[in-house]
């Protein structure tokens, strides 16, 4: 058991970063701000210069991305967070683009370097385990990796189990630390949100295996799943939805070939409610984030359901999904890995689902993605979309049926206008919709 003369402080603990590392920081709701703060005290003092900074998204503020460090920390994300959006944008930081099931390769494999992995962990065991609780992710590759492994050993931190239990000796530094995770918050779902949410569920079939991100599209559609049975969850993230269906008996994993009656994840993002609910819990397998998002893992069960969103869609079907234009608003993440695998999975679906409209009233589906725009899901993977006015399925289909097929779902306002671009697109042989 660790004592008090085994802890330093933080500031002792960040003295052992040098001008010119890597560092990785853990993700989402186990952020180590109190190690962030101290490095960043560092960079205050002209101590350091050149240092990268790697993570997914993390909660809460990310004070390194601060103009005033310019030339001390180099943001370089795994994925674009609102908390490091602005600094992305402007160049202060950077984004690289990587699927989420590679995060973890990119410091296995030694395209990136990880010099420093600074992460939360819960109190050690009478075994001399530590959990990573709420993000194994790209993190545990980071310790493998690492020059130095700091821990914060925070009582707040779930003890999950999974790849989530590692032993003390991987780490090298611990820091005393007692702040609560940081939570997430989530509105009720809206008019259009409750929409999209039934049309979705339509598609999920009792003892279907589920993925689905988190906000308020996911939300919806999980608010609509109360009545369908067996349903299992293999995923990158859930939240407080999830939770909801497991205490009815909904989930209950029981039709799953891989990790049957566990509920598999490899971060986590909600209320105080979620991290209890992981805190020592055999139901929940919190895995590294190569085993999640692998996707020949994701199709050995059956009826696998991915859920996820978009930014964007052209009338031939590419999803643009990490950006609007030029500018990049969030990540690759993991949608590639589920669609893909949920597609080759038996009697598996893949579906994108998002508003009709933007937030300023433009319609989503467009003739073509906006200039800069990524593309994210391609064209041949593409299967159904839906949006509040319905569900499209595109496998199989022509670039004209496709145009034809999201037109119908897409808001009526835009109707007309897309099927202008649609026959100015593919010609005289291209038959609109009836608007």
């Amino acid at each position: 058991m660790l004592k008090p003369n085994h802890f330093v402080s933080a500031e002792e603990a960040v003295k052992v970063v040098k001008s010119g590392d890597h560092i990785h920081l853990s993700s989402v709701a186990s952020t180590p701000h109190q190690l962030i703060e101290a490095l960043c005290k560092r960079g205050e003092n002209g101590e350091l210069q050149d240092v990268r900074i790697h993570h997914l998204h993390t909660e809460g503020s990310a004070p390194y991305t601060d103009p005033k460090f310019d030339g001390v920390f180099f943001h370089q994300a795994f994925f674009v967070g609102g908390n490091v959006r602005k600094s992305v944008q402007a160049g202060y930081s950077d984004y690289i683009p990587v699927l989420l099931s590679e995060t973890q390769k990119l410091y296995r494999c030694g395209a990136l370097q990880c010099d420093v992995a600074m992460v939360q962990v819960c109190p050690p065991d009478k075994h001399g385990f530590v959990s990573l609780g709420t993000s194994v992710d790209a993190t545990l590759a980071a310790i493998e990796c690492a020059r130095t492994v700091i821990a914060v050993v925070n009582p707040h931190v779930p003890r999950a189990w999974g790849d989530a239990m590692i032993p003390m000796d991987m780490i090298d530094i611990f820091v005393e630390g007692n702040e609560p995770l940081e939570p997430a918050h989530f509105s009720a779902p809206n008019e259009v949100e409750t929409a999209i949410g039934k049309h979705c569920a339509a598609l999920v079939d009792d003892g279907a295996c589920l993925q689905m991100g988190i906000g308020a599209i996911p939300n919806a559609v999980l608010a609509q799943l109360g009545n369908h049975k067996n349903l299992g969850v293999h995923t990158e993230m859930f939240a407080d939805g999830t939770l909801e269906l497991v205490e009815k008996g909904v989930i209950n994993c029981s039709n799953k070939v891989t990790d049957r009656g566990k509920l598999v994840s490899t971060f986590l993002m909600g209320s105080q409610k979620v991290y209890d609910f992981i805190d020592d819990n055999p139901m929940v397998a919190m895995m590294d984030v190569g085993y999640t998002n692998d996707p020949y893992v994701i199709a050995k069960n059956p009826k696998m359901t991915a859920i996820n969103s978009a930014l964007q869609i052209d009338l031939t079907g590419q999803v643009c999904a990490d950006s609007i234009g030029l500018k990049f608003y969030s990540g690759v993440g993991g949608q590639m890995d589920f669609i893909y695998g949920a597609s080759l999975a038996p009697q598996g679906k893949a579906i994108i689902a998002m508003p009709s409209t933007t937030n300023k009233g433009g319609s989503k589906i467009s003739p073509v993605i906006t200039e800069g725009g990524g593309v994210v899901t391609s064209r041949p993977h593409v299967h159904y979309v839906v949006t509040e006015y319905g569900a499209v399925d595109l496998y199989g289909k022509s670039l004209q049926e496709r145009a034809k097929l999201l037109i119908s779902i897409a808001h009526p306002d835009h109707r007309e206008e897309l099927d202008r671009a649609a026959f100015e697109r593919f010609g005289p042989h291209y038959i609109g919709v009836k608007i």
